[in-house]
């Protein structure tokens, strides 16, 4: 069983996945088996691995020079309009949704998440896990498989990261 370290961000940009990257290569230079793990990603660009399935790039840069694995992003949300996206689930196109079709549907996705992993916890030292957007969004909380809601289930220490920079840290 993996140790494991989760991010979160006062906000998206905060820079959560450069902490990430970071730190997975801090831990590979340690001697760690460490990998990269972000439940559910939006991006409109993706990475196609070699065996042919889709996944963030940020995850495959926090790869740390590991093979990148589909498991490392197990959901992946590619916008094509301002209220939907196509749904990637395990690096498969599952369909374009609404994101209200996405958020009813979520749950759905939450084993896929968790067999994924499962599935590094047992392969790795040390999972460093990224979530998403900010903890603090009341209209997400309810189903969230990606900041507290994943933390809790994989019973993960938070670190929050915030970027004064980009204003209202103090107030986020």
């Amino acid at each position: 069983m993996a140790l494991n370290l989760m991010l979160q961000g006062t906000m998206s940009n905060a820079g959560k996945s450069l902490l990430a990257a970071a730190l997975c290569r801090i831990f590979k230079q340690d001697g760690y088996r460490v990998a990269p793990f972000k439940s559910q990603n939006m991006a409109l660009n993706s990475f196609i691995t070699a065996a042919g399935g889709e996944m963030g790039r940020a995850q495959v840069v926090q790869a740390a020079g590991l093979v990148p694995d589909v498991r490392m992003n197990p959901i992946l949300l590619k916008p094509t309009t301002d209220v939907g996206s196509q749904v990637i689930v395990n690096g498969q196109v599952v369909g374009n949704m609404r994101a209200m079709e996405y958020y009813r549907r979520k749950r759905e996705f939450l084993p896929a998440v968790l067999d994924a992993y499962a599935g590094l916890d047992r392969e790795y030292d040390v999972l460093v896990i990224e979530g998403a957007g900010s903890p603090a969004e009341i209209n997400l909380k309810a189903d969230d498989i990606v900041n507290m809601g994943l933390a809790k289930l994989v019973d993960a220490p938070v670190l929050l990261a915030g970027d004064i920079d980009r204003g209202g840290v103090f107030a986020q």
